[in-house]
């Protein structure tokens, strides 16, 4: 089951709510930042590197800026349309790989951050594909934590732990799957619990997260 096209329309759907000056949990971005960000991903791959890369940065923030001057509905549907031809996120294994964490969790930054958020309710298809996501991607997001980190499905009883680092203080993040994909990708706002000693937990949190 694919389920990057529902993400995908849900935060369009989100965006075309919102407008382009709708706060987000980013500090200093607003939802057309967010949506110029997605759009270079997707469609600059000369820029895009600029994204991970500090050297290249300023080569994405000239691309975003660029489609900053896009009518803001133009550019919801340029995101909604996909990738283009060329793209290799067109290929549909692809796209689930790498989309699904990164449209959910931009998804969870602009929706926290408008009146009256209320949680998404549960999908038992998308939680299980985070759980899966976060057995892939686990170690990489807390590859810098001073402390051990095993991810707790809080719902789940059998395979219900993840060992995101070994070390000998452990600090376990008991949580839903998105809400542990959220703190993995270092949002506070992540509603996950924290078991263990209260300076490595402090530790843990002071530490930067994600891919």
């Amino acid at each position: 089951m694919r389920l990057v096209p529902g993400e995908r329309a849900a935060i369009c759907d989100l965006f075309e709510a919102t407008g382009p000056d709708a706060p987000t949990v980013l500090p200093g971005w607003r939802a057309g930042d967010l949506l110029a960000h997605l759009l270079v991903r997707e469609r600059q791959p000369l820029a895009a590197p600029g994204i991970l890369v500090p050297a290249l940065a300023r080569f994405a923030e000239s691309a975003m800026d660029t489609y900053k001057k896009v009518p803001w509905a133009e550019q919801v549907r340029l995101l909604r349309d996909g990738a283009p031809l060329w793209s290799p996120y067109r290929i549909p294994l692809l796209d689930e790989r790498a989309n699904l964490l990164e449209f959910f969790v931009h998804h969870e930054d602009l929706a926290r951050a408008q009146p009256g958020w209320q949680p998404r309710a549960a999908e038992p298809d998308r939680d299980e594909a985070l759980w899966s996501a976060l057995r892939l991607a686990g170690r990489l997001m807390y590859r810098h934590s001073p402390v051990g980190v095993r991810l707790r499905h809080a719902t789940r009883a059998r395979g219900a732990e993840i060992n995101a680092r070994s070390g000998p203080r452990q600090v376990t993040v008991v949580g839903t799957p998105g809400e542990l994909v959220l703190h993995g990708f270092g949002r506070e706002l992540a509603q996950v619990d924290l078991d263990g000693a209260p300076a490595d937990i402090e530790a843990l949190q002071a530490t930067s997260r994600g891919i």
